[in-house]
């Protein structure tokens, strides 16, 4: 399963580590921009987290011209052309994005209005339509998982349509990505626990899905080690820095990793449950990845095989014989999810996560079938595989 020809690709400068907002103001200058919008949620706000971000920029002289503050979870077309508003009404030149996924990706979309002007988002849906770089926009992930900083892609809802638009371009990758264990520390159990393992899932399709090359083996591989050695401690101590550090930087590389080399049918499965039962998105990934790997088993035994390095360390990788590995990583990937459900009640099966019906099975496979990550699947998925593996899933 070597590709012949393979194309990697991430000019995201990455700044990490435990002063790294304070380099935002140097980064900002660098690209002649003066007057920054910020652009984040609620929750990150009551959090507290703006505040050493607004700081770094005060003490520099740059003035944080605007606040926008109210990003829902599921960003709409709406929102997008409001914050444009704001934007140009106030004359920003720059865009920080500091939230999860949802705030990451309203950031990029405001950004296209902003460079490209108009208010009709829509129009630049899908892939390969913008030719322009875009206006400076820097990303403060606060949740380690989705490594949306580090990614191409934006998804938002348009509401009267009902549905999700995708828009991928390499103009929408930040110009700097600062990643700083601040801006992790008060996660709760539950989302640390769910975005961790939306990493460990970003990494483990990214090292055994079809598109997989040297390059992204390497983001892969060492994502996954990170993760295994840092979460369970960071659940039991949240407060621990260097801990959340690794498992910002996990989520970064995983990004990378996924971003050059596909993911497969754990994302086409989370991606319909999302839709059709409205469940976290890190949640679907934690939850499908054992029964997924257990289906593409035979196409993916090699390399799966070589993850138990990573998942468990090179004492058990060797005692392991090397016909049992792939088994053995499946089994230690279940034996992590097994220590977060005792820990935050993180569901293992469909079934308790109390929100999905088994009749939604069927809909959920017909939903899979048509998602795009499906393609990267190492085996050929049917409906009725996919209903297999939901059966599998659901208890």
């Amino acid at each position: 399963m070597t590709n012949k020809y393979y194309e990697f690709f991430c000019p995201v400068k990455v700044i990490a580590g435990k002063a790294a907002l304070e380099h935002i103001p140097f980064e900002l200058t660098g690209l002649a921009a003066k007057r920054p919008m910020i652009v984040t949620d609620k929750g990150v706000r009551a959090a507290g987290l703006l505040d050493p971000v607004i700081a770094a920029c005060e003490e520099s002289g740059l003035e944080i011209v605007s606040i926008y503050d109210d990003v829902p979870p599921d960003s709409s077309t709406t929102v997008v052309r409001d914050i444009a508003t704001v934007y140009r009404k106030e004359k920003c030149d720059s865009i920080i994005a500091v939230g999860g996924g949802s705030a990451i990706d309203t950031g990029k979309a405001v950004n296209i209005l902003v460079s490209e002007g108009g208010d009709d988002i829509a129009r630049y849906s899908g892939a390969g339509i913008l030719k322009h770089p875009l206006k400076p926009f820097f990303v403060v992930p606060t949740t380690a998982g989705t490594g949306s900083e580090v990614t191409s892609v934006a998804v938002i809802t348009d509401e009267k349509k009902g549905v999700k638009l995708p828009f991928t371009s390499s103009f929408l990758l930040p110009n700097a990505a600062i990643i700083d264990p601040r801006m992790t520390l008060t996660l709760p159990p539950h989302i640390t626990a769910a975005t961790a393992m939306d990493a460990m899932t970003h990494a483990v399709e990214a090292f055994t899905c079809m598109a997989k090359n040297p390059l992204s083996d390497a983001y892969a591989t060492a994502a996954i080690k990170k993760v295994s050695q840092s979460l369970l401690a960071v659940m039991d101590n949240p407060k621990d820095e260097n801990g959340r550090l690794e498992l910002a930087q996990a989520s970064t590389m995983a990004g990378i990793a996924f971003s050059n080399s596909m993911v497969g049918l754990v994302h086409s499965l989370g991606h319909a449950t999302g839709a059709i039962c409205h469940l976290p998105h890190g949640l679907c990934m934690s939850l499908y990845l054992p029964y997924v790997l257990e289906f593409n088993i035979e196409s993916i035994r090699e390399h799966l095989g070589e993850l138990l390095l990573y998942l468990e360390g090179p004492e058990v990788f060797s005692a392991t014989p090397a016909a049992r590995r792939a088994e053995a990583s499946i089994s230690a990937i279940r034996k992590l999810r097994d220590a977060l459900h005792k820990r935050c009640e993180l569901p293992r099966t469909l079934k308790e996560t109390g929100k999905v019906l088994e009749s939604q099975l069927e809909a959920i496979a017909e939903m899979a079938l048509d998602d795009g990550s499906i393609m990267f699947n190492p085996r050929e998925v049917t409906k009725e595989d996919a209903l297999s593996v939901l059966r599998h899933a659901w208890a």
